[in-house]
């Protein structure tokens, strides 16, 4: 059937080709161009057996008694060049261009402008044809949904599935749904429509939505949002169509739109006339979910980084009924996530993965597993049978802040003053009680920066944080210019703490404006305007929505706020001056110090670490 089918296209195309060929094989010549005397000396030697002239009366060809053909533009000269043919007796014919050329001239350029066209969309349908078989690939099947069906189930369980507890829990519901309806329908329930799972990239949305269908053992049907959307109008709803209708066929099943965003956004954006081909799509995903005919054991899972650009009539109960958030795992979530992805991995004895959990907070689980495969890649080009908890370390910083710039000569003053920039993060971070702790202290320059200092927060925190917290992480973030200040001077600080004084901007902004923990607003947040919604995004500045006289009072306000925390700063790096030069020493000889060294140090000048142990 296949060869059949690519057999027509190749007659086809070659019928084409054989027809084209000769008319784009034997061009008409193009006239000579005279000037008007030389066309004058030309009729008037009886070199001319025919004349054309123009519909314009401008441009005068000739035929020459050698059968070539001769132009010339005449211009205002028509009447004396008309008497002149006349005086010859030469056959004069008045017509227009297109004329002229004759109907061969004008199929030509027919076939010029059109027949490309027609050869693009006859090989788009031959690759597709190629590729799918046939089967909803070719150009006169587009409306037809191409989705990933697994029928046998997807090998993939919630066993499979770490650091997402809570998720699995509400999602043990949809299994039990899809397995036995009639433990819902018999107290008056009803079987859940759609799921939306919501949460940052890499933190297992997809894998959960595998882990669903295979723990219920059904069809799972997978798509992604940009799948349905396409050059054409109608033809992504005709797609919404054809996968709702094969869903129906094959339930109890699972229907799985990855990056439902793309397809899902808001409406009403106030750009067209309301009617391009994305709402078409969106409109009719609204109608397929409305349409099911009580419980027909058809379950939409969507999947989002984006839910803030999300239609409201797509997020309303009886659509999706409800939403899963999955955050980025906590420690113990990614102590079980490593432990997933360490299987076939032989790991070394110095390996202790709770130890490396909490060294990567913030990671997703797909961080996580790329910190694992970087490092068993590491020890494989080291050719070591086992992967070290070095390999490791190497793989976290290089997944932090980019490759190690081992090429890189760094001359000796530079790598001083570096190494006093990331001595004066790290020993405020020491002297704040109450700030995240210090991890690890490096002067290898990785990626776009000279130097790291890493810090691990308290994951109990919940992301509550104090105006205590909030003053530390500034002196924090302004240690390392302060460092600079101290031992260089007013005139020897560089540009290294650009993104510490932005972060520093950002925080203090937040806090006056937003978070009501400044003197002018007080317990108040400032309002901040924004621009319309456009594809989704908000456009505009962002400006303070405030007069500008307060607009004044908080920008003074700021800058005292950073004022005094960098006084303070200078203070306390001055106050123990000796520790900041031992750490300093201790990167230009080691280039990194770690946790254990740290804590070392601070029993050695008598400073109580903040969090200690």
């Amino acid at each position: 059937m296949k060869n059949n089918h690519v057999g027509r296209w190749i007659i086809i195309l070659t019928l084409v080709a054989l027809f084209w060929i000769p008319l784009m094989g034997s061009p008409q010549k193009r006239p000579v161009q005279l000037t008007y005397d030389g066309l004058v000396q030309k009729i008037d030697g009886g070199g001319a057996v025919r004349a054309v002239v123009s519909a314009d009366g401008q441009t005068v060809t000739i035929t020459g008694t050698d059968h070539e053909r001769y132009t010339a533009h005449i211009g205002p000269q028509a009447p004396r060049i008309q008497e002149l043919l006349d005086k010859k007796k030469v056959p004069v014919e008045y017509r227009s261009p297109a004329q002229d050329m004759g109907i061969l001239g004008i199929i030509q350029i027919l076939m010029t402008l059109f027949l490309p066209l027609f050869l693009i969309f006859a090989f788009i349908g031959l690759f597709r044809a190629g590729r799918g078989g046939g089967g909803g690939q070719s150009p006169f099947s587009w409306g037809r949904s191409n989705a990933r069906v697994v029928v046998q189930g997807t090998g993939v369980t919630f066993s499979d599935v770490a650091g997402a507890d809570e998720a699995k829990v509400e999602l043990e519901e949809v299994v039990t749904a899809l397995k036995d309806p009639s433990r819902f329908t018999s107290v008056g329930a009803l079987i859940p429509r759609g799921v939306l799972l919501v949460g940052p990239p890499g933190t297992g949305k997809t894998l959960l939505a595998r882990a669903v269908a295979g723990e219920a053992g059904v069809p799972f049907f997978s798509m992604a949002g940009t799948q349905f959307v396409e050059m054409f109008v109608g033809v992504g709803a005709a797609r919404v169509r054809d996968l709702f209708r094969k869903a129906k066929e094959a339930a109890p099943c699972i229907i799985f739109i990855d990056e439902i965003d793309s397809v899902g956004r808001q409406r009403g954006n106030g750009l067209g006339n309301g009617n391009d081909e994305h709402e078409q799509t969106l409109n009719q995903l609204l109608t397929e979910l409305d349409g099911f005919a009580g419980n027909t054991g058809v379950i939409l899972i969507g999947a989002t980084n984006r839910p803030d650009v999300l239609d409201a009539a797509l997020l309303r109960p009886g659509r999706f009924d409800r939403q899963v958030v999955i955050d980025l795992p906590d420690i113990n979530g990614r102590s079980a996530i490593l432990a997933v992805h360490a299987k076939g991995k032989p790991l070394a004895n110095d390996v202790d993965l709770q130890r490396i959990a909490r060294r990567t907070p913030g990671f997703s689980g797909a961080d996580l597993a790329n910190v694992l495969n970087e490092a068993a890649i590491l020890a494989a080009r080291e050719g070591v049978a086992q992967v070290s908890i070095a390999n490791i370390n190497a793989a976290i910083e290089r997944v932090v802040a980019g490759a190690e710039k081992k090429g890189r000569v760094i001359g000796t003053e530079q790598r001083r003053l570096v190494a006093y920039h990331e001595a004066g993060h790290a020993l405020i971070g020491l002297l704040c009680q109450g700030y995240d702790s210090v991890e690890k202290v490096s002067i290898v320059p990785r990626g776009m920066a000279a130097g790291l200092t890493w810090f691990a927060p308290d994951e109990n925190a919940l992301g509550l944080r104090s105006k205590g917290y909030y003053l530390q992480e500034i002196r924090v973030a302004l240690g390392g210019r302060a460092a600079e200040y101290l031992v260089f001077g007013s005139d020897g600080f560089t540009n290294g703490a650009s993104n510490d004084l932005q972060r520093v901007a950002e925080v203090v902004h937040r806090m006056c404006t937003e978070w009501g923990m400044g003197d002018v607003l007080g317990h108040a947040a400032l309002r901040q305007s924004q621009g319309g919604i456009f594809l989704g995004r908000r456009i505009g500045s962002g400006e303070m929505n405030c007069s500008p006289e307060l607009a004044a009072r908080l920008d003074d306000e700021e800058r005292e706020l950073v004022d005094a925390a960098f006084e303070k700063t200078c203070g306390l790096l001055e106050q123990h001056r000796d520790a900041l030069d031992a750490l300093a020493a201790m990167l230009i000889e080691r280039e990194t110090v770690d946790r254990d060294e740290l804590l070392a140090l601070a029993d050695q000048f008598h400073i109580r670490s903040s969090r200690e142990g």
